[in-house]
């Protein structure tokens, strides 16, 4: 009498990150899992002040008239990312094209190329705002990419991404106005202290 084979569910099914991903975002509700260069990056929820620098940016984006026909205001959607085939990122805020749900990609992602500015409000894990994001944003030619450094109190905006880097990166100190590019579609500048003044934890 033979005997039947064992099965193994995970022998033959190919090692997914994606998985990896979505279990952890599960078992930890509010947790935020991106893959960039094929590596999970996991940050746990905000807290109130992020959320309320995120919606004080929301203002002069709105009242420029950039949640409309041409263009929208959006939080959290992902950005496909072109460094490896399961990467994606999900910035914190983003000027998209009216037209994105066109250019849905997979697993919730949309093409990079109807991005105009993504921003980041740093967390606990500020240096993969600062340095990892900023490297998969400009290989993704995202046109302009907005960190609000709560760690060092500067909001820097990068423009004109080239390769692995942003041909230029300007930041801006308590006390300056950030004047984004007219290529957001919008003339917008941004009230340095107003913004770090929203994002800073009472404690600081």
């Amino acid at each position: 009498m033979s005997a039947a084979a064992i099965e193994q569910p995970f022998d033959d099914e190919p090692f997914s990150l994606t998985a990896i991903a979505e279990e952890i975002m599960e078992r930890h509700p509010g947790y935020r899992v991106e893959i960039i260069g094929g590596h999970l990056l996991v940050t746990p929820s905000p807290d109130a002040p992020h959320a309320r620098a995120l919606t004080g940016l929301m203002i002069p984006f709105i009242a420029a008239g950039l949640h409309g026909e041409e263009t929208e205001v959006l939080q959290n959607v992902g950005l496909w990312l072109p460094t490896g085939a399961e990467d994606y990122a999900i910035p914190d805020l983003a000027i998209v094209d009216a037209d994105i749900d066109d250019h849905l990609v997979e697993n919730n992602a949309y093409d990079p190329v109807c991005f105009r500015l993504v921003l980041e409000v740093t967390s606990s894990n500020w240096k993969d705002d600062l340095k990892t994001k900023a490297v998969a944003y400009a290989q993704a030619k995202v046109p302009v990419y907005v960190v609000v450094d709560r760690r060092h109190q500067r909001v820097h905006v990068l423009t004109d991404p080239n390769g692995e880097t942003y041909e230029h990166h300007r930041p801006y100190s308590p006390g300056e106005t950030a004047t984004l590019p007219d290529s957001i579609g919008a003339k917008v500048a941004l009230d340095v202290d107003q913004i770090l003044t929203a994002a800073r934890r009472k404690t600081d």
